[in-house]
């Protein structure tokens, strides 16, 4: 009776403390609110890159559209989801042999930037993952509303990642709130189509509307770099900073600029990859290529044998002659 009386507490402190966890996810979603309006606000009023009103009321449906189906299919799963397992794994990970909490709160944050860093940059690299990723890359009108245009397949792996992370490090729910409250404010500030003073030099720290631009270029050269989410110390580190401007923004060949066809992008390998070139004739080209390497190494190798086997008859029949054979001793008594 003890026991039961004691895992039914242990059940409703889990609650209440995931319940508390949701009421401070609530003030941060209200803040955010007001970052997402006060963008919106300053990229009516002065844009950084002149819009079409027809393509930026597109952009903005197609983007609000897939946030919404995200939010109803996803967020009811995903954030209860994590906040549970950050209460339970809470104490029992690698931050748990730290005991000074601001120090715990940093560790955390740099350390799911980081793994979001390198999330986004295996995205760009292989084509299963930028099949999904360029649901994202498709919006030919970067405004903060493309912060949110991500397919509902890349939020389960994002997801996933985090909850890694959550049980690795042992990340708090409060702590993990705030994390996803500093990215999300992040992410809409990088995508947003706004310039301010100062902004090169924060882009030494954090990346910025002028650094993000180049990663939605249609070149790969160009949008295969800056892939931070907040810090840009990662791609100053691993070499993939690029501060210039893009030529043009999207994806080659992809037309997808409403709800049902984003959805549908999200599972075609369409014919342009991040390169841009056709998927079909870059394999196609690769097999030929490996084809061709392997009838190339195979008649090397097929000549090698037979001049091996030619010199060593060549070189019995020689031995023999002379009557020099110590190999072949047969040979040696026959000849004298």
């Amino acid at each position: 009776m003890l026991n039961e009386l004691k895992s039914s507490t242990t059940l409703l402190q889990s609650y209440l403390t995931w319940a508390v966890n949701l009421s401070a996810g609530g003030v941060a979603a209200y803040i955010l609110l007001l970052c997402f309006s006060f963008f919106l606000m300053v990229e009516f009023c002065e844009p950084r890159e002149k819009i079409l009103p027809k393509q930026l009321r597109q952009s903005y449906r197609a983007n609000i559209g897939l946030f919404t189906f995200n939010s109803v299919v996803m967020s009811t799963v995903a954030v209860p989801a994590l906040l549970m397992l950050a209460e339970q794994c809470s104490g029992r990970g690698l931050l748990n042999h730290i005991h000074n909490p601001p120090g715990r709160a940093v560790l955390s944050f740099v350390a799911i930037d980081l793994l979001l860093y390198c999330l986004h940059k295996a995205c760009h690299r292989f084509d299963c993952l930028w099949m999904i990723h360029k649901v994202h890359h498709n919006d030919p009108c970067l405004n903060v509303s493309t912060a949110f245009r991500i397919h509902f397949l890349e939020i389960v792996i994002i997801n996933l990642v985090k909850a890694i992370a959550v049980v690795v490090l042992g990340v708090e729910g409060l702590l993990l709130v705030v994390n996803e409250a500093i990215i999300i404010f992040f992410t809409m500030l990088h995508h947003a189509n706004i310039s301010f003073r100062g902004e090169r030099f924060l882009g030494w720290v954090i990346i910025t509307p002028y650094l993000h631009r180049v990663h939605h270029s249609v070149r790969r050269d160009q949008h295969d770099r800056n892939y931070g989410a907040v810090l840009s110390i990662w791609d100053r580190l691993f070499g993939t900073l690029a501060v210039l401007k893009p030529e043009q923004i999207g994806v080659n060949g992809s037309s997808a600029q409403d709800l049902i066809s984003l959805l549908k992008c999200g599972f075609t390998l369409t014919d342009s990859s991040p390169a841009g070139p056709d998927l079909k004739a870059y394999y196609k080209a690769a097999r030929d290529w490996l084809k061709a390497k392997i009838g190339i190494i195979g008649s090397v190798c097929a000549k090698g044998w037979i001049i091996r086997k030619w010199r060593g008859a060549m070189k019995i029949m020689h031995i023999a002659l002379q009557g020099k054979n110590r190999k072949y001793p047969l040979y040696r008594k026959q000849m004298n």
